[in-house]
């Protein structure tokens, strides 16, 4: 039987994190290790508190690591967690994405029966508090087919070739060492960079619609802006892997495809706001892939991780 361990930083865990260890407990594939990569140990510390029970006294395999706010990175942080890990895959998960039933471990390693294969991501359902247009997008990114994705897909898929997601991803062990693992300073997109690097090295990256977790966000267009500046610094921080791939004709089909939705349910309603929203998302994307242009005490303001700019500015 393959090992895994799970890794899932967290910041400013609630009770919510208990539920979801004992759901991680619950499956069919019990982890090795449960490894919680903290932010801030005041707050793990408020949990347990909070809470009538300490996970690490509960379960013989639970372990937490903490790391202080400024330390905090999304490729490094991941990477720390990693290093505490011996099990032959690890699966990266957030502290707000749970489990859709007892076979998300078991599912996600069955795509890994394939050697070439070195990531494989679950499929993301929405929360019943979901708004409609998240709940469309959770359909457009999470479809009802399987994919395996290489290189070679590019001319057809284009970026969602390297499309991967940590809120729910497992990785084979000996492929994350060979290609040096995450990298090492990230403000977003530290695994969307790891599967376009693999993709390049010729290895594959499997979605896996049978593996499904609970996972939605109603972001606020304040909340979309600072997102997707994030995201457009990325991009323009890692042009090896998207400046041959554009992501703005994946978004514009998104766009089109959201609102013939809403046309179709009768909701039109819906649309001056989410055009609102789809700008607020343009602008924050056209800042941060043009962030270089901008005045550096300027960059933290429009950035949703703030801590990111410390040494930069």
């Amino acid at each position: 039987m393959s090992t895994v361990d799970i890794i899932i930083p967290t910041y400013k865990p609630d009770i919510a994190l208990l539920r979801l260890i004992d759901d991680l407990e619950r499956q069919s594939v019990r982890p090795s290790k449960i490894i919680i990569m903290n932010t801030e140990e005041k707050y793990w510390d408020d949990l347990l508190s909070k809470s009538k029970e300490n996970p690490q006294e509960k379960y013989d395999n639970i372990v937490v690591e903490h790391v202080t706010k400024a330390e905090f990175d999304h490729g490094e942080t991941r990477n720390r967690g990693v290093s505490c890990s011996d099990a032959e895959f690890f699966l990266m998960m957030t502290q707000d994405a749970f489990p859709r039933d007892k076979v998300l471990i078991s599912s996600l390693l069955k795509a890994f029966d394939d050697s070439d294969v070195a990531a494989a991501y679950a499929r993301q359902y929405p929360k019943s508090d979901c708004n409609l247009a998240e709940r469309y997008s959770r359909k457009f990114n999470y479809p009802t087919e399987p994919m395996k994705k290489t290189q070679a897909d590019i001319p057809r898929l284009g970026i969602k070739t390297y499309f991967c997601s940590n809120v729910c991803a497992m990785y084979r062990r000996s492929m994350f060492d060979e290609l040096g693992g995450f990298i090492h300073r990230a403000i977003f997109n530290e695994d969307m960079v790891y599967a376009g690097t693999a993709c390049q090295k010729g290895y594959a990256i499997c979605y896996v619609p049978e593996a499904g977790v609970i996972h939605s966000h109603n972001y606020t267009c304040a909340q979309q802006f600072h997102r997707n500046f994030d995201i457009g610094v990325s991009q323009t921080d890692h042009p090896e892997i998207f400046a041959a791939v554009s992501s703005e004709a994946e978004g514009k089909k998104m766009v089109s495809q959201t609102i013939g939705h809403f046309k179709q349910m009768g909701k039109s309603y819906l649309i001056p706001h989410y055009i609102v929203m789809c700008g607020c998302r343009w602008l924050g994307y056209k800042l941060g892939k043009n962030y270089k242009k901008l005045p550096k005490g300027l960059l933290p303001k429009l950035s949703l991780n703030k801590e990111y700019w410390a040494v930069r500015t």
